[in-house]
């Protein structure tokens, strides 16, 4: 059978989606169609092209070095369609979806979003939160906040806020032990999460090599806004992230100690396709967020030490 020479764009489409599956079965679940209909249309691209796609197995297909080399140039191609129609679309139902985590969420952006909808009352605002890493090829996600370095491939990185962070708690509870001179006088109060790896690491930093924080009962609260919480409820001492709390340093309900920062090499980031990086609701998101957060960025003043009575 010889194909037409034709562009075969719906074969490219079913190539698009078996390639991201690598399953022609989900790839039919995906487009509607039965995996016999999809195993046609891949044939018929084969033969358009003159080369095997994929190595078919019993119970998966892999891409051939010609399928690897066609699938990110045919998914930009969708990609690329998208985005004209998106900015030809009329936009007074366009939806943004924002993947988060919680502490970014809860922290700040349930503080500014508003704003944001009020600058752009035609994009309805969808906000999904967890700690993982969302796979936009798999995800309806527009852009997400990470906490992450920036090193994904095909990805658009804006740096939103320094990943540091510093010991910090209820001034009271300093000053229930006469205060806090030395970072060794932490260790008499109560460290919430004394599991994580920052703990042990802003020690050794500040010189104290050896904490003894095995001995501090076993916590592990897994979401930095949830220490936050239990610290300025004078439940102990977090390991915090300072720009977050900008808020309650300033009522008097956080207080950092200690003018030593720590980080292992990871940031806040925006973070979307670099391919859809033109799309008008993201573009519109990008340039409101990166302005709002050096509007709200704080003007920290040294806090350090407090000193006992």
């Amino acid at each position: 059978m010889k194909m037409s020479r034709q562009f075969p764009l719906n074969a490219l489409r079913v190539f698009d989606a078996a390639a991201r599956h690598l399953s022609f079965t989900k790839a039919g679940e995906e487009l509607g169609m039965t995996q016999t209909a999809v195993s046609y249309q891949v044939k018929l691209l084969e033969e358009n092209i003159g080369e095997p796609l994929f190595i078919r197995k019993a119970r998966q297909v892999q891409l051939t070095e010609a399928g690897q080399k066609l699938a990110p140039k045919v998914a930009e191609a969708f990609h690329s369609l998208r985005e004209a129609v998106d900015n030809v679309r009329d936009t007074s139902d366009t939806t943004l979806t924002i993947h988060s985590t919680a502490t970014f969420a809860s922290r700040w952006l349930s503080r500014h979003l508003g704003a944001f909808q009020l600058e752009h009352p035609s994009i309805a605002v969808r906000l999904d939160t967890s700690s993982a890493l969302i796979d936009f090829s798999q995800s309806d996600c527009d852009v997400a906040i990470r906490w992450s370095r920036d090193d994904g491939k095909g990805l658009a990185y804006h740096q939103l806020l320094r990943g540091v962070y510093t010991p910090m708690l209820h001034p009271s509870l300093a000053e229930s032990i006469g205060g806090l001179h030395r970072p060794e006088d932490l260790l008499r109060l109560r460290i919430i999460d004394p599991g994580d790896i920052w703990w042990s690491q802003w020690f050794r930093e500040v010189g104290v090599e050896n904490p003894g924080l095995d001995r501090y009962p076993r916590s592990r609260l897994n979401v930095q806004a949830f220490e936050a919480a239990a610290a300025i409820a004078n439940q102990g001492v977090a390991m915090l992230t300072p720009e977050l709390y900008a808020d309650e340093i300033a009522l008097g309900r956080l207080y950092q100690p200690f003018e030593h920062l720590s980080s292992e090499g990871k940031n806040y980031w925006l973070v979307y396709p670099e391919n859809r990086r033109n799309i008008r609701k993201i573009k519109l998101f990008r340039d409101w967020i990166l302005k709002r957060i050096e509007e709200s960025r704080p003007q920290q003043q040294p806090q350090y030490p407090i000193s006992g009575a």
